[in-house]
């Protein structure tokens, strides 16, 4: 044994050991402390999500502007003069981009979401940090696309010559509302995602789905009585109701939408348990 060897070993017996132990229990403690000492971190996820999501594309964030103008004017063809769905009197192509500008919000949300922890295998099986990091991380990315889209609204309001309201102040108070309902969904997907790679196949599915189940083409008010109340089970209905509020002066969203708070609560707080619960297994499963 050389002698550099010898003279160590005491040393490196006495430094400190930090032992990192799985959560456990059925109600694992959220340390908000640690999650605060890691927020650089989430703002590196962010970072880097949002440079690879135009990496290597021919118009980059000219996606963000071609996407809506696209599906709206699909959508006013098809659905505003095809069919005739009403619009609460207001321009059918405004009445549409008002819903459409927070779907695509979170249905951007919750794809990335949905994925942060599977694309992210190295650093979640080397690394240490706060995993639900990047799901919260994963809901940002996508405010900058939805920043684009209204301001792309707001010409639409010109052009239609259709005033903002004074409601229009608590547009930042709803567009928190959809970061929160995008952050719950992403919590239980990504996740299950990593247990269960099904998620990955099914997703575009449920995201197709779930948007002609929300009033993105239609006004919610089309529902009434009973009905109103269980269609409210759908978180989205309430915030999409809120953006169409805020931004053009339509009804202001009903009692029933009260259900959509509630199940959004539900959705984040047995998010929170069931991720910080299974993350011990991400590790092995991933």
């Amino acid at each position: 044994m050389s002698t550099l060897e010898t003279s160590t070993r005491p040393a490196l017996a006495e430094l400190p050991l930090t032992e990192n132990r799985p959560t456990s229990g059925w109600r694992p403690r959220l340390d908000f402390r640690e999650l605060w000492s890691y927020r650089d971190l989430a703002a590196i996820l962010a970072g880097r999500t949002l440079k690879l999501r135009y990496k290597q594309t021919a118009i980059g964030i000219g996606w963000v502007v071609l996407q809506p103008l696209i599906a709206i004017a699909i959508f006013s063809v098809i659905f505003g003069k095809l069919a005739d769905l009403p619009s609460e009197g207001l321009p059918y192509p405004v009445f549409a981009m008002a819903g459409l500008a927070f779907w695509l919000y979170f249905a951007s949300a919750v794809r990335e979401g949905a994925e942060c922890l599977v694309v992210d295998r190295d650093l979640v099986t080397k690394t240490y940090f706060p995993r639900i990091l990047a799901p919260v991380a994963a809901t940002l990315p996508a405010l900058l696309d939805l920043s684009v889209v209204l301001v792309i609204a707001g010409v639409m309001l010109a052009a239609y010559e259709v005033a903002p309201p004074v409601e229009i102040v608590l547009l930042p108070a709803w567009i928190v509302a959809g970061v929160v309902v995008a952050l719950a969904t992403s919590l239980w997907l990504s996740a299950l995602n990593v247990l269960y790679r099904d998620v990955r196949y099914a997703l575009p599915f449920m995201i197709q789905v779930w948007l002609y189940a929300s009033p993105v083409v239609f006004p919610s008010s089309l529902f009434d009585g009973l009905d109103r109340w269980l269609y409210s089970l759908n978180p989205v209905v309430g915030v999409i109701d809120g953006f169409r509020w805020s931004l053009l002066g339509a009804p202001a969203p009903p009692t029933a939408d009260l259900v959509c708070a509630a199940v959004t609560l539900v959705l984040l707080v047995t998010g929170v348990l069931y991720f910080q619960r299974v993350q011990k297994h991400f590790a092995d499963q991933i």
